[in-house]
């Protein structure tokens, strides 16, 4: 059995069978990293071996069930015995926690955030985390910690980010399923960028931890990420649920609703009317999957701009600065740990302290005025479709892109400006790949729903998967 090739449906099916042990998991899992990761930087803060191994020895022989409730590497649950490398924006228990910062390089927390501990009761063994930019600030996962992450199609390009290492990770093989999260696509650019799925569910069905402001801050999300659409759902099936600290919870997700994609009408928005510049050769490689969608009965029809683009970035921009520069206060404030935030990072802070109060009810007011239109499309179009991204993976060494197409981007992340329309609204997205392009990178398509309709989309997306599984037909060339 080659291990690291089975999904993460495969694997949980194979150790509650007794197909594997968790040792003999979790033994593969740690010799592909050694063998993969050096090359690529994916996971990083990988733990002791021999403490995995007698972690992974203590799970084997007990039977996975399907509740969520059990201990890592002690009792059974969905993820028994699966070695499971966590995002590093969310604070492991004993497991160095960096936030991709100086500040935070030696941070070992004393307490699962409330992801983390819904994975660990899931059954999952934490070998380490994946790497991240600081902060999760912009879509190349590097840090001064740890440094960049390779992209497993092409070790000079980014991963993209802030899911980058996840991304990576799951594209090499390191890993069977991730946690990610996406505020300014975090879960949709590196899924994009390295030929996987991500998913960013409808806001508020996977509930925040009950620290700082959890009224104002809904533009981010957790989600999973996966090499195929079963395995994003029983990730999915963990992860979701009300946390009654927190508010707007949506509920449980209970699994992947059958479509037929025969007679479905699908808004295809492109560059949105030439608003967001991309690169040469991705629109005309996202043909590919639009292509495979007609080829499943659905309709693909051109879509006019919904809303004006400026709206929709002064609105993003505001809301976005308002909310760093208040979670990020305290570090600002004291001028021995001012110096070390990024660059990005204190420019975030730096245009949230300057917003008025009028202009954060304005920027509000136009985020419901296109959570109201886009409900309205919804009445016409079961889903829209954009490029995941708006540049193929760059060169590793670059900071961010500074322009596109000719077009000078005027910030560190204008050149994710197509992932706004879904994170502004809080609608569900799935970041599907559709192939290789030209030049051997990969490249993918969001597919967008209304809120709530997770399981509707995540089964639109089984339908697309089943006919073309990338990730299967097109891994990475790395060592076997």
């Amino acid at each position: 059995m080659n291990i690291h090739e089975l999904g993460l449906a495969g694997l949980t099916g194979a150790i509650r069978a007794g197909a594997v042990s968790p040792s003999e998991v979790m033994a593969a899992t740690l010799d592909r990293i050694a063998r993969v990761n050096p090359a690529l930087n994916a996971v990083v803060s990988l733990l002791d071996a021999d403490h995995l191994m007698a972690q992974a020895r203590a799970a084997d022989g007990v039977a996975g069930v399907a509740g969520v409730a059990g201990v890592a590497g002690v009792a059974g649950g969905p993820l028994h015995g699966v070695p499971w490398a966590v995002k590093d924006l969310v604070a492991t228990a004993g497991l160095r926690t960096t936030w991709g910062s100086p500040l935070y390089a030696n941070h070992v927390p004393q307490k699962d955030d409330l992801l983390a501990a819904r994975l660990h009761a899931a059954g999952a063994i934490f070998i380490g985390k994946t790497n991240v930019p600081e902060w999760g600030q912009g879509s190349h996962s590097y840090n001064p910690v740890f440094g960049v992450t390779r992209n497993p199609y092409a070790t000079d390009r980014s991963a993209g980010g802030s899911s980058g290492g996840a991304a990576a990770a799951l594209a090499a093989r390191l890993v069977a399923g991730a946690d990610g999260s996406d505020m300014m696509g975090s879960l949709r650019n590196p899924a994009a960028f390295c030929n996987v799925y991500g998913f960013r569910p409808s806001w508020g069905l996977i509930p925040q931890d009950a620290v700082g402001d959890t009224f104002l801050a809904t533009l981010a999300t957790d989600g999973p990420m996966a090499r195929d659409i079963d395995d994003l759902a029983l990730i999915l099936r963990v992860m979701a649920g009300n946390h009654p600290a927190t508010p707007f919870g949506r509920g449980d997700f209970t699994g992947i609703e059958p479509v037929d994609l025969r007679g479905q009408r699908i808004g295809w928005l492109a560059d949105w009317g030439g608003a967001y510049p991309m690169e040469p050769g991705i629109l005309d490689h996202c043909e590919t999957g639009l292509n495979l969608f007609r080829d499943l009965g659905a309709t693909i029809e051109p879509l006019a701009p919904p809303f004006p683009a400026d709206a929709l970035w002064q609105s993003w921009t505001s809301l976005r600065s308002f909310l760093t520069a208040g979670g990020k206060r305290a570090l600002w404030e004291n001028p021995e740990t001012r110096v070390q935030l990024k660059p990005e990072t204190l420019w975030e802070i730096d245009q949230g302290r300057a917003i008025t109060a009028e202009a954060l009810y304005k920027a509000s007011e136009t985020r419901s005025r296109w959570y109201a239109r886009a409900a309205r499309l919804f009445e016409t179009y079961d889903a829209l479709i954009l490029p995941s991204a708006q540049v193929w993976p760059f060169p590793a060494t670059w900071d961010w892109p500074k322009s596109i197409a000719g077009q000078t981007m005027d910030s560190y992340h204008r050149w994710m400006e197509v992932v706004i329309p879904a994170s502004l609204a809080g609608l569900p997205a799935l970041a599907l790949p559709c192939g290789l392009g030209v030049s051997g990178l990969p490249m993918g398509l969001q597919l967008i729903g209304p809120v709530g309709s997770d399981a509707r989309l995540l089964g639109m997306g089984k339908a697309y998967h089943k006919a073309s599984d990338w990730p299967g037909r097109l891994p990475p060339d790395l060592p076997v």
